[in-house]
């Protein structure tokens, strides 16, 4: 996987998206942002906003932020927005381009597996959630426990070539930051593979 070829190949999803994606992961997007608790005036970031199925699922007032490596994924977002507090831009979610500490809420709805490093991206959304902030996850994940078997090894090679990796483990990526405190961990969907974890940033972080 490498920006080049998600590149590609988001371009491709563009024009289906939603209609394969929206009845499949609905449900579940809406459980993880209903858990953020948005509330007016709130500054969110969603890297990898794609074609925009989130934005229907944030509260009025909110000050929203779309960010997205594929440009014609992004022209679907900016069509669902109704909304004069929403901002959007090409952009890498593995090198944010926002200082420090400017948000006070990311979704990263189905973004960590399919970036090339989701342990860069998610590195990058914490350096710009101000300490007190939370962050909402769903997406799949390799469980702690498990061993990838041959088949799933083979599997992942062949999901990774459709732009996502089903293989990352939540540990891997969440082992170097600091501050970080999980207030929720649920199973999601195909019994637990997808999971819906809230984190929040330690206000004293030293």
């Amino acid at each position: 996987m490498d920006d080049k070829r998600n590149l590609k190949i988001y371009r491709t999803w563009a024009p289906i998206y939603d209609s394969v994606m929206r009845p499949v992961y609905g449900a579940a997007r809406r459980r993880a942002i209903g858990l953020m608790n948005l509330q007016a005036g709130e500054k969110v970031l969603i890297p990898g906003v794609g074609t925009g199925l989130d934005l229907p699922l944030i509260p009025k007032g909110v000050q929203v932020t779309g960010i997205d490596l594929t440009p014609a994924m992004l022209e679907k977002a900016r069509a669902k927005s109704i909304d004069q507090d929403m901002i959007f831009a090409v952009m890498n979610a593995q090198a944010l381009q926002f200082p420090d500490d400017t948000f006070d809420a990311i979704i990263l709805n189905l973004i960590l597996s399919v970036v090339p490093d989701g342990t860069a991206a998610f590195a990058e959304a914490w350096r710009v959630l101000r300490p007190g902030g939370r962050a909402v996850i769903f997406d799949k994940f390799l469980p702690d426990s498990e061993h990838p078997t041959l088949f799933r090894k083979l599997l992942g090679c062949a999901i990774r070539s459709i732009g996502t990796d089903p293989n990352r483990r939540l540990s891997d990526i969440f082992c170097q930051m600091q501050g970080l405190i999980v207030e929720r961990d649920e199973p999601s969907l195909l019994k637990g593979q997808y999971r819906i974890i809230l984190v929040r940033k330690q206000r004293d972080i030293q």
